[in-house]
C-alpha cells in the first residue's frame, strides 16, 4: 500500500533551496509533498523516506511493487525539469541514470537508484580515468543523437551568465593579492571560442557528487545542467572542480589524452571558468577562494610549477 506522505521537507533542504532560489521558493516546498504522493500514487511506488541532498530539488527514496528501489525528484524550476529530464532520456543507455518515470504536470520524474542506494557505491581506484572514459562516451551520444531544439546554449551563458558576472564582480570584489592574476586572465574570458566539430550535449555541472558509481564499480552521471555547446567547457569544468586544487593536472592531461583535445586548448576554458569561480568564492567569503587561487596561477604559470 502506497504510504499517503513523507510530512514536511526537512529544515535544511529547506534552506538549501532558499539559498539557490530565493524565498519565493518557500510555497512551493510546502506543496511538495503533495507532489510527491500524486506521484507515487499515479505510479503504484510505496514512498520510503526523504534523501536530504541537493540545492535545486528535492529527492525522495520510493519502492516499485516488485521491490525496485527509485528516487523520486521534484523540482523548483520547471524549465531545469524539462532540460533535465530531456538531456537524460536523449543519453538513455549510457552512462547516467535511468529515466524510469516522468510526470510534466507536477515538474516530478522516476529515476534509476544508482547502486541500490541514494548517492551510489564505492568509486574505483582508476576513478579519475573511468569518470573520464565516461563523460567522452556521453559526448559521444550527445553528437550522435538528435539535439532538441529547446535546450539551453553554451554560447548563451557565456554572453549572458558568465562574462557579465565577471564584470561585475570586478567592480564590486577586493581582489587582494590576486588582482594581477585576475586581471591577466580576463582578456581570454572575452576571446574563448567554440569549435563546432567539439559540439555536443554537455553534463556541465560535473562536481564529484552528480557522478556516481553502479554495483560494478562503473561511472553514471546524475543532476546535469544541459547545455549544446563545445566538450572543452565540460573537460574544463571536470578538471577544475571534480576535487578542487587535488588532481588538477592529472585531470587536464587525461582530459586532453581522453578527449583529444591538446592542453593549450583546454587551458583557456579551465582559467576562465577558475576566475569566475574565484570571484565568486571572494563575493560569498567562501574559504576556498585561496585553493582556487593556487590552481589559478598554476594555470597561468610558463611552467607546471607546483603542481595543485
Amino acid at each position: 500500500m502506497v504510504k499517503r506522505t513523507l510530512g514536511e521537507v526537512s529544515p535544511n533542504c529547506r534552506r538549501r533551496l532558499i539559498t539557490h532560489y530565493g524565498t519565493q521558493v518557500s510555497g512551493w516546498l510546502d506543496t511538495v509533498p503533495a507532489l510527491l504522493d500524486q506521484a507515487a500514487e499515479r505510479w503504484k511506488l510505496t514512498l520510503g523516506g526523504y534523501h536530504d541532498a541537493g540545492h535545486a530539488s528535492v529527492i525522495a527514496t520510493a519502492d516499485t511493487l516488485d521491490g525496485r528501489p527509485l528516487l523520486l525528484k521534484a523540482w523548483a524550476d520547471p524549465a531545469r525539469f524539462h532540460n533535465e529530464v530531456t538531456a537524460l532520456s536523449l543519453w538513455a543507455g549510457g552512462p547516467t541514470a535511468d529515466v524510469v518515470e516522468v510526470a510534466d504536470g507536477l515538474a516530478v520524474a522516476a529515476l534509476e537508484m544508482i547502486g541500490g542506494e541514494p548517492g551510489g557505491g564505492e568509486p574505483p581506484s582508476r576513478e579519475p580515468q573511468m569518470v573520464a572514459a565516461a563523460l567522452h562516451g556521453l559526448h559521444t551520444i550527445g553528437r550522435r543523437r538528435p539535439r532538441p531544439r529547446h535546450l539551453p546554449r553554451l554560447a548563451t551563458y557565456l554572453d549572458q551568465e558568465i562574462r557579465p558576472r565577471v564584470r561585475r564582480r570586478l567592480e564590486t570584489v577586493d581582489l587582494g593579492p590576486w588582482h594581477a592574476l585576475v586581471n591577466a586572465v580576463l582578456p581570454e574570458i572575452l576571446a574563448l571560442e567554440e569549435d563546432d566539430g567539439r559540439v555536443t550535449v554537455l553534463h556541465a555541472d560535473l562536481y564529484r557528487e552528480n557522478v556516481l558509481f553502479d554495483w560494478l564499480g562503473h561511472p553514471r552521471f546524475i543532476d546535469p545542467l544541459p547545455m549544446v555547446g563545445d566538450a572543452a567547457f565540460d573537460w574544463a569544468f571536470w578538471t577544475m572542480y571534480y576535487d578542487l586544487g587535488h588532481g588538477t593536472d592529472a585531470r587536464l592531461a587525461t582530459a586532453s589524452r581522453i578527449a583529444r583535445i591538446p592542453v593549450p586548448v583546454l587551458a583557456p576554458w579551465c582559467r576562465a571558468l577558475a576566475v569566475d569561480g574565484l570571484l565568486y568564492y571572494l563575493e560569498t567569503a567562501d574559504p576556498r577562494a585561496p585553493r582556487m587561487a593556487d590552481v589559478l596561477a598554476w594555470l597561468s604559470a610558463p611552467t607546471s610549477g607546483d603542481r595543485p
